[in-house]
């Protein structure tokens, strides 16, 4: 079982920028894939950007490529999204997720855990 807690959340203006974390409970968080996914009002869930068990290899949608930044430090078992030029499409409720095996890294029935989510609110 992993409990992850996202933090790091609030509102911004456009252009400005967020750091979220996600803190994760597992004695072996080294061996999850870890990704971020975000929500929009009467919007589906949608992938943000994943990152590998080693932390070697990242993969961003296309909305966020060249502004966001995931990362990872297995020794603090924590997930980071560094999100700069924010805009206000990107205002969304943010969730950290946790996989095991993890086949389409874009596909949210791939994760097996999920923080409680995070707002993130860009003001034009």
């Amino acid at each position: 079982q992993v409990q992850l807690v996202e933090s790091g959340g609030g509102l911004v203006q456009a252009g400005g920028s967020l750091r979220l974390s996600c803190a994760a409970s597992a004695r072996t968080y080294g061996t999850y894939f870890m990704a971020w996914f975000r929500q929009a009002p009467g919007k589906e869930r949608e992938f943000v950007a994943t990152i590998a068990r080693s932390g070697s290899s990242t993969v961003y949608a296309e909305s966020v490529k060249g502004r966001f930044t995931i990362s990872r430090d297995n020794a603090k078992n924590t997930v980071n999204l560094q999100m700069d030029t924010l805009k206000p499409e990107d205002t969304a409720v943010y969730y950290c997720a946790a996989g095991t095996f993890v086949r389409d890294y874009s596909s949210s029935s791939d994760y097996t855990y999920w923080g409680q989510g995070t707002q993130v609110t860009v003001s034009s």
